[in-house]
């Protein structure tokens, strides 16, 4: 679950003696948008990001740093921090980005495609703990309009509704990683929940004062736009409410954008089946690891 933070993350250094690696300023953005859109199915969320936030930001929870190869072109781009992504076209980069991973104590979790996750790994796992959870996830990605009977509900939610949108969101962060914001970082939680409702990131249905269906945009490029967060109310999970508002909502995002994607996770069946049933299809596979805790100073947040 990617969310956004306004503290600044203990990050490590570029590693010592290596020239090769360094921290990213907005000066290097066009440099490091043109190689993220090489490959923008598997890059949207630092694109998105750095549209958003810039490359030094505490919104991104992390520093960015690039590698470059011999002739001092790009051959990798990472963010390091509370979430890790990392894009590499050489092997030396992705050593170097599991190495400073390593070295960062606010490290939450690693997400990326599922083949570069194990050779990550190959170099994270001398001397580190194993990660305490690693999550299969399916990328499902739509791309082609449809019709469809619509939900008149489905809207962005509004800043006064945060009291029905809090819970949920954090639920399904708990689900998924198995920390629970609400009881680690409350404060916190509300106000990057509150930011992302003022971006006009939340889509909501609300009938009769209940939430029946949410989600949210987490990136949003020309390219692809990612959704997380998906929730279905009990009483309309199997009865096709939920495909019906991510149809929906797909349409409306399909006119700005040529893609949207989603994660499912690979033991939950019923998402991926409502996913289906909206017309998403499976792409590949992505590891999502938690990493164990590296005992950050009493302040520092580790809410997800």
């Amino acid at each position: 679950m990617l969310t956004l933070s306004q503290t600044n993350p203990e990050t490590p250094s570029a590693l010592a003696g290596n020239q090769q690696i360094q921290p990213l300023d907005n000066e290097h953005k066009a440099e490091v948008l043109s190689f993220l859109a090489a490959r923008p199915l598997h890059t949207f969320i630092e694109t998105s990001w750095i549209h958003d936030n810039g490359l030094v930001s505490p919104f991104n929870r992390g520093t960015f740093y690039g590698y470059r190869g011999a002739e001092g072109r790009l051959e990798g781009v990472a963010l390091i921090g509370h979430i890790t992504l990392f894009e590499t076209q050489a092997d030396a980069a992705l050593a170097a980005f599991a190495q400073l991973t390593q070295d960062c104590a606010s490290t939450h979790a690693v997400l990326s495609e599922k083949d570069k996750i194990s050779r990550f790994m190959s170099h994270y796992r001398n001397g580190s703990a194993p990660p305490r959870l690693v999550c299969r996830e399916l990328l499902m990605e739509k791309r082609t309009m449809e019709n469809l009977n619509t939900v008149p509900s489905l809207r962005t939610a509004r800043l006064e509704e945060l009291g029905l949108v809090v819970p949920v969101h954090a639920q399904t962060a708990f689900e998924e990683s198995g920390v629970n914001p609400l009881d680690v970082d409350p404060s916190g939680f509300r106000e990057r929940c509150a930011r992302r409702i003022k971006q006009g990131r939340v889509w909501v249905a609300i009938e009769g004062g209940r939430l029946k269906f949410k989600a949210d945009i987490v990136s949003d490029t020309p390219h692809v736009i990612y959704l997380e967060g998906v929730y279905v109310s009990s009483e309309h999970r199997g009865n096709g409410y939920g495909a019906r508002c991510i149809t929906q909502l797909t349409n409306h995002l399909l006119e700005n954008t040529k893609s949207v994607c989603m994660l499912a996770n690979e033991k939950n069946s019923a998402a991926q089946a409502c996913y289906r049933k909206a017309g998403y299809q499976f792409r590949e596979y992505y590891d999502t690891l938690y990493l164990q805790p590296q005992h950050p100073p009493p302040d520092q947040e580790l809410a997800v």
